[in-house]
């Protein structure tokens, strides 16, 4: 995957290459012979033999009238991006399958450590079995009972320790670390996930990126049809070139040995039998194909995460469940044991209540697992996990939206932020493209605040800034609030598009 990164970032190279001339150093030398029967002989003392030296620049650069340069240029650019996305959707399976492959290996520990435990009570009811049968309380078909269930359970302990070293195998192999061992643990033990709050915003789903890469394609695929439409209209192209020119070499750099040339060329297709159109044809066929996949990944990414909502709520259920099961049956194997020891009952209901407790302990260990794993896919889902800052209000889900302030080109943010170390308090949403520049701490503190300029300017700004929100609260209303059409807005740290749901 990091070779067609690389791949992407030679192309993006090469075509932002397009945007500046290209300058040839040439350079030549000839020797040639002059008929003397031809229509205009030379004179008897001239030589037959020519020599010609030649020496000089040449530039040749296509003026894009009709936006082919531009147009390839964002294509490549997209594909760029859209490489860099493809990796991270990589990354991102593979972070998930190393969890996976971890849970699954602490859910062997806790199995493991389940049966050694089984191993120890069912080592103890067979000596207690053995003692009452050499007392003549006890039957030989309970000795043989007592005895199959420690060996069920011995082949239940080896069948779990093959498991785990396939799984420590597995995460051996994912992280690329051969040698790799992990102490035993306890799938028990580790911190449950947080439970995802409802109203997670849609606007989460654009950090997936397989959305991106997805999104990146389309406009890859649309740039496309422009490169080839332009093909319909005149190429423009500007030459020239200069050097000098002489018969002999050290005349070659003499003011009279000076040549140059400067033109301008036009080509304007006039017949290429339907050729451009069928480019067009299969650049429009492809963006649409791109569209395509645009809407499939879009409706794919809200059917996994709705999948994993729904697997974590009800896995969180079952994990209850299950836990009051294993707790219910512990208590039925204590009763069980005791009454046989007090002879109230036989060495069967003994193994039932075993077989019980065994199954319940199990299944409670394999739905915290499937728990877990839900949250594994849940934060796959929404590309990387939720921040809490995205939450909407809890007494106003209806769409209303407020800008609270909307930027200028030049404009800056953040500065009150910066001088505190304080955490941004509002998000900054990108209605179209643009540049953003970002500077670190280290280099705000040393060149900005050192300027007298910059800190008159940055005072005045936040008192501003200071006096603006003032008004607002007074007035009940955000400075914004007349803007709050805008298709991309924001409401207390939540995001809200027209239009659409704002809501997952």
């Amino acid at each position: 995957m990091a070779r067609r990164v690389e791949e992407a970032e030679g192309l993006a190279s090469e075509a932002r290459a397009t945007y500046f001339p290209q300058v040839d150093l040439k350079a030549g030398s000839s020797r040639s012979e002059v008929s003397t029967l031809n229509a205009n002989p030379l004179p008897a003392s001239a030589h037959r033999l020519q020599d010609s030296r030649r020496a000089g620049l040449s530039t040749s650069f296509e003026i894009d009238l009709w936006g082919k340069l531009r147009r390839a240029n964002e294509s490549a650019r997209a594909d760029l991006l859209a490489s860099r996305y493809a990796r991270d959707a990589v990354t991102l399976t593979v972070t998930g399958a190393v969890v996976n492959s971890y849970l699954a290996l602490r859910a062997n520990d806790a199995a493991l450590a389940l049966t050694e435990n089984t191993l120890t009570t069912r080592r103890e009811s067979l000596e207690i079995v053995r003692s009452r049968f050499a007392a003549g309380s006890a039957s030989p078909l309970e000795e043989n009972q007592a005895e199959g269930s420690l060996a069920a359970a011995e082949a239940q302990a080896a069948e779990l320790r093959r498991q785990r070293a396939m799984a420590e195998s597995q995460l051996a192999l994912l992280t690329g670390q051969p040698n790799l061992r992990i102490p035993a643990g306890d799938l028990r033990q580790m911190p449950l996930p947080p439970v995802p709050p409802s109203g997670l915003p849609s606007a989460l789903l654009e950090a997936r990126p397989d959305i991106r890469q997805a999104e990146e394609s389309l406009i890859s695929a649309n740039a496309r049809i422009g490169v080839a439409k332009a093909a319909y209209f005149p190429s423009v192209t500007l030459t020239g070139t200069y050097g000098g020119e002489s018969a002999a070499l050290a005349d070659l750099f003499k003011s009279g040995a000076n040549v140059w040339s400067l033109g301008l060329a036009a080509a304007m297709p006039l017949f290429d039998a339907g050729r451009t159109s069928a480019r067009v044809d299969q650049a429009t066929a492809r963006q649409k194909q791109a569209l395509a996949g645009y809407q499939k990944t879009v409706h794919t990414a809200f059917k996994e995460v709705n999948d994993a909502l729904v697997g974590l709520r009800e896995y969180a259920t079952a994990d209850d469940a299950q836990d009051k099961r294993a707790k219910a049956a512990q208590k039925s194997l204590d009763i069980a044991q005791i009454r046989y020891a007090a002879g109230y009952s036989g060495f069967l209901e003994v193994l039932d209540a075993q077989r019980t407790a065994n199954d319940a302990l199990m299944a409670f260990v394999s739905t915290r697992q499937a728990r877990l794993n839900a949250s594994v896919d849940l934060f796959k889902a929404l590309g990387g996990g939720w921040k809490d800052d995205y939450l909407t209000d809890s007494h106003d889900n209806t769409g209303t939206r407020s800008v609270l302030s909307q930027l200028a080109p030049g404009d800056v943010f953040g500065v009150m932020s910066i001088l505190t170390g304080d955490k941004l308090a509002a998000d900054v949403i990108a209605g179209n493209r643009c540049y953003v520049l970002l500077i670190p701490q280290a280099v705000f503190n040393t060149h900005i605040l050192t300027n007298p300029k910059a800190v008159a300017y940055l005072s005045r700004l936040l008192l501003d800034r200071m006096r603006s929100m003032s008004l607002d609260i007074v007035g009940g209303q955000t400075p914004g609030a007349a803007r709050s059409d805008d298709h991309v807005c924001l409401r207390r740290g939540c995001w809200y598009r027209r239009g659409r749901p704002s809501c997952i």
